[in-house]
């Protein structure tokens, strides 16, 4: 018994040196937090699909438009609009509209947004839609050659979205595209529709 009292300095010395060593763990950054809660971080909206689909858009947009016949022209973004009823929007066209004309800018197009409280398009007889007065006359005062149109149209499970470059003097179409959105939660809301849990 004598013989192994010696021993217990030793043992609470190295006991001591072991607890001082120990590093506490660093506590979790914010972002990792959110990811394990199932919360949106700013990783995820960083490389949201949503943005770059728009960025995308209007790069195929715009795919070989002569711009040294356009100039300094400025390009007019007009709000794009339900094809159901052509004198409403939604927060979805609207937020759309500015991503437009955000990437336009970007790529070195002089932009002009329009916030109209008329309608962008008319319809004619036919059933043709014609920019409207209001645009042809704000055109007219920017001297604007171009104007990106947009209609976008709800269904099921997907938005679909039809983009137009138009000529201002005479409404003809110089280019076009089209794509669609998942009806996610996000766009649901954009569209003021009530969320509902996706299939």
């Amino acid at each position: 018994m004598t013989l192994r009292t010696p021993l217990l300095p030793a043992v609470l010395a190295a006991a001591a040196l072991l607890s001082a060593c120990a590093v506490p763990a660093p506590a979790p950054s914010p972002e990792f937090s959110a990811a394990r809660r199932g919360e949106p971080t700013y990783q995820s909206a960083a490389a949201n699909p949503f943005i770059a689909s728009s960025r995308a858009a209007v790069d195929e947009l715009v795919k070989g438009l002569n711009t040294e016949e356009l100039g300094e022209a400025p390009v007019l973004v007009a709000t794009v609009v339900n094809v159901n009823d052509l004198t409403r929007s939604a927060p979805l066209g609207r937020t759309l509209s500015e991503l437009y004309a955000s990437q336009l800018s970007a790529k070195g197009y002089n932009v002009k947004e329009l916030k109209l409280r008329g309608d962008v398009y008319v319809k004619e007889g036919t059933g043709e839609l014609l920019l409207s007065r209001e645009i042809k006359d704000i055109a007219r005062n920017h001297n604007a050659a171009l104007v990106l149109v947009g209609t976008y149209s709800a269904a099921a499970k997907y938005t679909y979205v039809s983009l137009k470059l138009v000529r201002t003097d005479d409404s003809r179409i110089v280019r076009s595209h089209d794509y669609a959105l998942p009806n996610n939660i996000d766009i649901q809301r954009l569209l003021g529709a009530p969320a509902t849990a996706q299939r």
